[in-house]
């Protein structure tokens, strides 16, 4: 298994969600049982030196590989979600993307002043979601020991818009487009 191979299987499905955006479907990558076990394989041998407490997954797409990833090293999982989606007191976060401005929202509890937190996610076009989940999990107290994804599109400069706001998280992609 190697990166060329999970970049032959991601689709592209133009002008989705509107017209003019270029919608990349990671599904394919979790359907296949080998890119999978290899995502997950990859994402723990960068995530393990860091020594998580806890993993935290953005809503939705990034949980498909946050809770393998929580369970792989043996640490709790917390979510991400967008707003009104989660039962007990929350806090929240305004978070713009690339189609909209929406709020995310975590338990208050979900994450606690000492953790040591991942946060995962599928993909990261401008970043703008990235920054966000970040200076929310902060917001709790807890330090943010890394972010990671699976695919980056380098062409919309997302890591280094999370470099510019976040300099100390170290992040990780696995999958670089270029277009």
């Amino acid at each position: 298994m190697n990166v060329e191979i999970l970049k032959s299987k991601i689709y592209e499905v133009p002008d989705f969600p509107k017209p003019g955006i270029s919608f990349k479907d990671i599904t394919p990558l979790v359907q296949d049982p080998d890119c999978f076990k290899y995502i997950i394989s990859q994402m723990v041998t960068w995530a393990k030196p860091k020594e998580p407490s806890l993993i935290v997954g953005i809503e939705s797409r990034g949980y498909l590989f946050a809770a393998p990833l929580a369970y792989e090293l043996g640490i709790g999982l917390s979510i991400i979600r967008k707003k009104g989606k989660l039962p007990r007191k929350t806090i929240s976060i305004v978070a713009p993307n690339e189609y909209a401005v929406e709020t995310f929202e975590m338990h208050a509890d979900a994450a606690q002043p000492g953790d040591r937190v991942i946060i995962i996610d599928d993909l990261i076009a401008t970043g703008s979601s990235s920054i966000s989940a970040i200076s929310l999990v902060k917001k709790l107290g807890a330090e943010v020991a890394g972010f990671a994804a699976v695919v980056e599109l380098v062409f919309l400069n997302g890591l280094e818009n999370i470099k510019r706001a976040h300099p100390e998280v170290d992040t990780f992609t696995l999958v670089k487009l270029y277009q």
